[in-house]
């Protein structure tokens, strides 16, 4: 069984239909990357997974069961803007995304669990490369360092989805050629199921292992918002990272 299921979905705001007629099987361990023009249902879908939205007809199932109707541990997402808090330090920031799924409504762990969950999030800080910061706060740390935090955040609960909302959109090429490497790191070392927004064609083909291309394929000039968009192209990559190499191999061979 798929990880994700999706069957002749919609997704409609009244008269306005943003998707129509998606059908798509996950699996787990992919790294699907999603593309495509601006206002074409991209981040509306990233949003169905999270739970922020429901479809308005279909199915759509999360390990054969409906989607919960909220966001859920078991899908973190990170966002282009970091979601992180300025009044926490690095440590204490990880520590309350796993004190909250353990106790909604007190935000405190004790005893053992606390000593649990204190090395969990040392192990993911280090994975992420924050090992040494544990104790600055998110102003005292550089734009790149404060999206490791917000992975840091997505993944210490071990969710079966992780959600990436054009993550690495504002960050210098430098930088956000380190987080590529990082975000491939943990994808295999954790054999996690990613699905990312981006409107970087070279950073979807050398991430992902599949690329989905969503486009409007109806037009009316009339009625501009009649038709949706839905997936043109549904394009196996295997190993991204590979695939990039090779090209960039084939160009300076050209060019010699």
């Amino acid at each position: 069984m798929s990880l994700i299921t999706i069957k002749n979905l919609w997704k409609e705001y009244g008269d306005n239909v943003v998707l129509e007629k998606l059908t798509l099987n996950i699996e787990k361990g992919e790294f699907c990357t999603l593309v495509g023009p601006s206002g074409c249902g991209k981040t509306t879908f990233l949003k169905m997974l999270l739970g922020q939205e429901r479809p308005t007809r279909g199915t759509f199932l999360l390990d054969g069961e409906i989607f919960p109707d909220e966001p859920s541990i078991e899908r973190g997402i990170v966002f282009q803007r970091y979601s992180v808090f300025e009044n926490l330090t690095v440590f204490g920031n990880v520590m309350l995304a796993m004190e909250l799924k353990e106790s909604k409504f007190l935000g405190r762990l004790f005893g053992a669990k606390k000593a649990q969950a204190k090395k969990d999030a040392l192990e993911i800080l280090e994975a992420v490369g924050l090992g040494s910061s544990v104790n600055k706060y998110p102003s005292e740390l550089s734009g790149g360092m404060q999206q490791r935090l917000s992975i840091a955040q997505s993944l210490v609960n071990k969710p079966k989805i992780l959600l990436l909302d054009e993550p690495f959109g504002a960050l210098d090429p430098g930088i956000r050629a380190d987080m590529h490497a990082l975000i491939l790191d943990l994808w295999k070392k954790h054999n996690l199921t990613v699905v990312m927004v981006t409107h970087d064609l070279h950073e979807s083909f050398y991430l992902g292992s599949r690329l989905l291309v969503f486009d409007k394929v109806r037009e009316d000039v009339h009625a501009p918002n009649r038709y949706g968009a839905k997936i043109t192209y549904d394009i196996p990559i295997g190993d991204g990272e590979t695939i990039m190499t090779k090209l960039h191999q084939t160009i300076e061979k050209g060019e010699k």
